[in-house]
């Protein structure tokens, strides 16, 4: 009986026992060709590296493209998902119940510290459309997130790496001052690296400012302030873009923000002797009088500005005339790339607390703006581009009584040197000296002239300041005008037709026409194309949650039904909407999303130049400035003109 039994178990378990030997043999073997195929796959990569002749950087990414998709495809990527999915349900890593969680919390900050009451039905509807989002999450394995990672870092440094290996492949034709350049480039990784750090330790701040009272807005103003000191010129930069529409921010962050576009931590004493040593070979006391290192007038994300006295000759005669020397900081465009970088990292990792496939697209398109917007901030970081700007409006601005741009007397890559303006000051100081109705006239008149210079810029120039924050507008006596800092223009040519078509579709709510619009905005119009129908509907949704209709037929009628409020709710909706469309998987071209932050901080600063005056008395200035401009332009024009006569008959005389 017992050996009948036996013998029935074994007959049984065979079977499977084959089948399971099967799989593993079939398992290891597959393993064992894929690694087989590794060497295979990196031998593109190591042919760059062997021949002789220099590589580019299409090269290099086409074949680390392939030799990661091959990684991507090994078993061990398959089994590493295994694993992950099994730590996962265990809650030994996050899952989509710590996600839920983590989402949970912010939310309820959000909804804590809003300076206005968010109504329980938005809540609801956006725990509606959560729960849609995560429905059907895809979890990527430890090992694919690691090669994520790494061909994010990569990618990074591809030109940095194509220059270093084509420095290679030239060791044995150049001589020892190109071999110590290779050098110096390897030492970009080291400082690199303790930008990065700097960076990453910045972000800690998020934490303590999450654990803040949610009504504690000055202790979350001094955190943010800490963050952004400490994370550098990419963040002071985009400080300075939030605190162009701060309206809906506690006074006490959008204060705190404001400081950033007046003044910022100035350089170090021997960062500005190095850019000196680099452009003159000079200590600057040696080209100019009473040049205090240590004591800047102003300090920016960009650079530092000094008061200085030059010789200069003038009717034959040498006098010594004060002049503004600005200085640019040493590894802008390092800090830049690496900030993108550190916030890139972030929102990589965030698929590790958050494992959810639908959140992909939205932190890709998020991270690949982001990209986008750091390439309109490094236009900045060359003053020789600048001064070529600057030189530009010079000359325009010799046509003009109402505003005026310094002159430039030397100009280099960190070292500008440009008219000194004495009798203007910042608009703040300005407005000070004035009490009562003089105030107010005097505020409605710089903001008369701000309106004024816009429209002369985009109408006759069909360019502008890209950064017209109250940090670069200074004011004279009489309110007139003058523009400093000079590190990006915007250039209207090609885009007035796409700018207008954008605002009537918004305005309109007409989400066909805008979905065209935002489609040809974008960095890859042709793969958006074939989203039309999910983009149109997510602004459908987008526009509703807004309170924004449809204008059909009845346009006046609509229109007068919602008033100035629903007016606003549209102006809001356009100035808002083309910043925010990684929302929709769309990453805008750098052109159009510094257009709009350029949009966004001049009706920033002109609302500011209203501060304590009636919306109403603004409303009223606004529609009577716009409608009066070609008759300004005239007597502008024509003051000018009698002002050059008057001089010529009093030189005659």
């Amino acid at each position: 009986m017992v050996e009948k039994e036996s013998k029935k178990i074994v007959e049984v378990n065979l079977p499977i026992l084959k089948q399971r030997t099967d799989s593993v043999l079939r398992g290891a073997s597959g393993f064992a060709v894929s690694t087989v195929k590794l060497p295979k796959a990196f031998w593109p990569v190591a042919q760059l590296l062997i021949r002789e002749n220099n590589i580019t950087r299409d090269e290099l990414s086409s074949d680390l493209d392939n030799l990661f998709e091959v990684l991507y495809q090994h078993p061990l990527s398959e089994h590493s998902r295994l694993f992950t999915t099994y730590l996962r349900k265990y809650k030994l890593l996050p899952n989509e119940e710590s996600t839920e969680n983590l989402i949970r919390f912010l939310v309820k900050q959000v909804v804590a510290r809003s300076p206005v009451e968010i109504p329980d039905v938005i809540v609801e509807e956006f725990w509606s459309f959560f729960q849609e989002l995560i429905s059907a999450p895809e979890l990527k394995g430890l090992v694919e997130l690691n090669l994520d990672i790494v061909r994010l870092v990569l990618r990074t440094y591809e030109p940095l790496l194509v220059e270093l290996i084509n420095k290679v492949k030239q060791i044995r034709k150049v001589n020892q001052i190109a071999a110590s350049d290779m050098m110096q480039k390897t030492q970009i990784l080291r400082g690199d690296l303790r930008i990065l750090r700097r960076q990453i330790k910045a972000i800690r701040y998020i934490k303590p400012f999450l654990q803040t009272d949610p009504k504690d807005f000055s202790t979350q103003a001094e955190i943010i302030s800490k963050m952004v000191r400490e994370f550098g010129p990419l963040f002071i930069k985009m400080a300075q873009v939030a605190a162009s529409n701060a309206d809906l921010l506690p006074e006490e962050i959008a204060s705190e923000l404001r400081v950033f576009q007046e003044d910022v931590d100035p350089m170090l004493p021997e960062d500005v002797l190095q850019a000196f040593m680099e452009v003159f070979g000079k200590a600057p006391q040696e080209i100019y009088f009473n040049f205090d290192i240590d004591k800047p007038l102003k300090s920016g994300s960009i650079g530092s500005v000094y008061l200085a006295k030059k010789p200069m000759v003038k009717n034959g005669v040498e006098v010594l005339v004060p002049v503004i020397v600005k200085v640019a900081r040493h590894n802008l465009e390092r800090e830049f790339q690496m900030g993108s970088l550190a916030i890139e990292l972030m929102l990589m990792s965030s698929q590790y607390w958050a494992p959810h496939s639908k959140l992909l697209p939205f932190l890709s398109a998020m991270s690949e703006q982001i990209k986008e917007f750091t390439k309109g901030f490094e236009q900045e970081l060359n003053f020789e581009d600048e001064a070529v700007i600057q030189r530009r409006f010079v000359d325009r601005s010799q046509k003009s009584n109402i505003w005026h741009v310094p002159q430039l007397y030397f100009s280099s890559g960190r070292i500008l040197e440009m008219e000194f303006l004495d009798e203007a000051m910042a608009i703040k100081q300005a407005i000070s000296e004035h009490e009562g109705k003089s105030r107010s006239r005097f505020q409605r008149k710089i903001a008369e002239n701000f309106l004024f210079t816009i429209l002369e810029h985009l109408i006759v120039h069909q360019e502008f300041h890209g950064d017209l924050h109250p940090g670069n507008i200074m004011v004279g006596a009489d309110a007139q005008l003058y523009l400093i800092d000079w590190g990006n223009a915007v250039d209207m040519n090609g885009k007035w037709l796409l700018i207008w078509n954008y605002l009537t579709s918004v305005l309109a709510g007409d989400t066909s026409k805008l979905a065209r619009v935002l489609i040809e905005m974008s960095t890859t119009p042709e793969a958006n194309e074939l989203r039309f129908e999910e983009i149109k509907k997510a602004l459908d949704e987008t526009l509703a949650k807004k309170k924004i209709t449809p204008l059909e037929k009845n346009i006046a009628i609509t229109l007068y039904r919602e008033g100035q409020e629903g007016l606003h709710r549209r102006l809001q909706a356009s100035l808002q909407l083309i910043s925010n469309t990684y929302q929709l998987g769309i990453v805008m071209q750098s052109d159009y999303l510094h257009l709009s932050r350029s949009i966004v901080a001049m009706a920033g600063t002109y609302l500011n130049m209203y501060n304590g005056v009636s919306k109403l008395t603004m409303t009223a200035d606004l529609i009577k400035d716009l409608s009066l401009f070609p008759v300004n332009l005239l007597k502008d024009r024509l003051s000018l003109k009698r002002e050059s006569v008057r001089r010529a008959l009093t030189v005659a005389e």
